[in-house]
């Protein structure tokens, strides 16, 4: 697509449903192994990563299956969730000997480390991957606000949202093969076409801090290396189209 991105630290999104692969629900081993080949692929080139892994492929506050529920019990339930995949990619990281560290927004010491953000800037600066789990520890609140607000907690370059797609689209190109694709956007003109990237508080949190957001395709072959690359396709999301 052009010139690398110069980006030093990054915090990656992923949805819940990006770790399922071809499976109905639950978590796919190939492909949180990818996913770990890609983190481990990326560090090795000196960059920083910290990870915001949603819960969808368990559990969502707002799916079918939290219907008649009360909210603020159906999203600490996705919180939960969130904590799960978090375990399962920590593992396969720690497997491809990429060292990690999970902190949730909801203290279960036995398990993982609270979200303590002194503590989780010095595991970056040493080189760990971070893995914040539990969302914002708020109900209300999505794991791509979570995203962005850790984002810019730890002062990274960059928030990278990995999707099912190559690009922000000005409609589902799945449903309408005439899509137009994006290379750059505004906050702006995503909020105003209701473009759906990510839920309007995230937006609007990298907007004011400055944050650039780059969406790109999950399931291509080494995607995060070739995104910082300059190689692919991808969209940067920013205060200036430019």
């Amino acid at each position: 697509m052009g010139q690398g991105l110069p980006f030093k630290r990054v915090l990656l999104k992923i949805s819940g449903e990006g770790l399922m692969g071809t499976a109905d629900y639950g978590l796919h081993g190939e492909t949180v192994k990818k996913l770990a080949l890609e983190v481990k692929s990326v560090t090795a080139m000196g960059r920083e990563v910290c990870l915001v892994i949603g819960g969808g492929n368990i559990f969502r506050g707002v799916s079918n299956a939290a219907k008649g529920m009360d909210r603020t019990s159906a999203d600490y339930m996705g919180m939960l969730a969130t904590v799960i995949n978090a375990l399962a990619v920590q593992n396969a990281l720690e497997q491809q000997g990429v060292p990690t560290r999970v902190q949730s927004a909801i203290g279960m010491s036995q398990v993982c480390e609270p979200y303590i953000r002194r503590r989780a800037m010095r595991h970056l600066e040493k080189g760990r991957v971070v893995i914040f789990a539990a969302g914002t520890g708020n109900p209300f609140f999505t794991t791509d606000t979570a995203a962005a607000l850790r984002a810019v907690e730890m002062n990274c370059d960059a928030l990278m949202k990995a999707t099912q797609v190559d690009g922000v689209y000005d409609s589902d190109p799945k449903k309408n093969p005439a899509a137009k694709r994006y290379d750059r956007l505004t906050f702006d003109k995503v909020i105003a076409d209701d473009l759906r990237v990510m839920d309007t508080a995230a937006i609007a949190l990298a907007r004011e801090n400055k944050l650039p957001i780059v969406v790109f395709n999950m399931h291509e072959d080494n995607a995060m290396m070739r995104v910082f690359e300059g190689k692919g396709l991808y969209t940067v999301i920013s205060n200036t189209a430019a």
